[in-house]
């Protein structure tokens, strides 16, 4: 059976709600944003699973452990790549020191096009994003990039991720931008306040990225098993006091979850889901376990009563 499809923003781009995130796969140890190890059998295992339940589209990054996860995401979809939407994104730029920075001028752009499309084994990309502002280089000379690839071939469409609605306006003086890719979760939801009705307003898709918190609001997500070097040992949402009223917030939303047969991390997604302007939901997965499990809440359609529930268990979150 086919999974339920929307439309991304003006594109002709039909996916799935739900997209494989491929940051966790792309760990390694030198990577900053380091998700513990992780087996690269597991990894293409969880990508093709997730392909074969009929998840349509793979959003990646050069940046995900420096082009690990693309260069896996390649290997998985070795002769299957007409079965899925590759999405990928430029920008972050490695350092001397170990950090990063932005670089949209035309020269990386183009650099990294290439690189990508190595890495994934393709000739084009589906869906191109700049990964993060750049403040150095006008929007409007890097769009302008943007539409020479498209032109190319070598992309099909342009998307920005975590651009403020000012500088994605600018971007549409120069040509279409076909969504947005912004964090949203029950615990991240300041893209209300712009982001989504600008989207609406410009009929511009949008995608959640870290629905799930990084696993935060998960079952069964337990802070001190973490490995020794895993970035959410150091998240925000692990701080005190925050923590506290995490794990109160969790107890809440697990016992709306379970009340209905659910899991916690069914309740963020068909959550996040429930909003208009939202086209889809990107979800890290490390396993086959992981990626049968992607589809499990689009059958939920939360009631108002159930919202309101909801609202209330987060409502602690909220105003911490």
């Amino acid at each position: 059976m086919q999974l339920a499809r929307a439309r991304l923003g003006q594109s002709d781009l039909e996916i799935t709600r739900v997209g494989v995130g491929t940051a966790p796969i792309g760990s390694t140890a030198e990577w900053r944003i380091n998700w513990g190890p992780q087996d690269e059998g597991d990894a293409i295992r969880a990508i093709q699973t997730a392909v074969d339940t009929g998840v349509n589209w793979i959003d990646t990054a050069p940046f995900y452990g420096w082009g690990r996860a693309e260069r896996l995401v390649g290997e998985a979809l070795a002769g299957r790549r007409e079965q899925v939407y590759l999405f990928t994104k430029c920008g972050t730029v490695r350092d001397d020191g170990g950090g990063w920075h932005e670089d949209h001028s035309p020269a990386n752009i183009r650099r990294e096009i290439e690189a990508s499309l190595r890495n994934l084994r393709t000739d084009h990309v589906d869906l191109y994003q700049f990964h993060d502002p750049d403040p150095a280089t006008p929007i409007e000379r890097s769009w302008d990039t943007m539409q020479e690839l498209i032109a190319e071939g070598k992309v099909r469409w342009g998307g920005l991720s975590n651009h403020p609605p000012e500088l994605v306006a600018r971007a549409l003086t120069v040509g279409p931008v076909a969504s947005l890719q912004e964090q949203y979760s029950l615990l991240h939801r300041e893209i209300e306040r712009d982001v989504l009705p600008f989207a609406e307003r410009h009929a511009i898709g949008v995608l959640a990225w870290s629905p799930l918190a990084s696993g935060f609001l998960t079952d069964g997500f337990l802070l001190d098993r973490l490995d020794p070097q895993d970035f959410r040992r150091r998240h925000p949402f692990a701080q005190k006091p925050a923590y506290a009223r995490l794990v109160r917030v969790r107890a809440g939303l697990s016992a709306i979850s379970s009340a209905h047969g659910r899991t916690m991390a069914e309740l963020a997604i068909a959550w996040v889901l429930r909003t208009p302007a939202l086209t889809g939901a990107i979800m890290g997965v490390r396993n086959a376990h992981e990626a049968r499990a992607m589809t499990a809440a689009l059958d939920w359609r939360l009631s108002d009563e159930e919202i309101r529930a909801i609202e209330q268990v987060v409502a602690e979150w909220s105003d911490g």
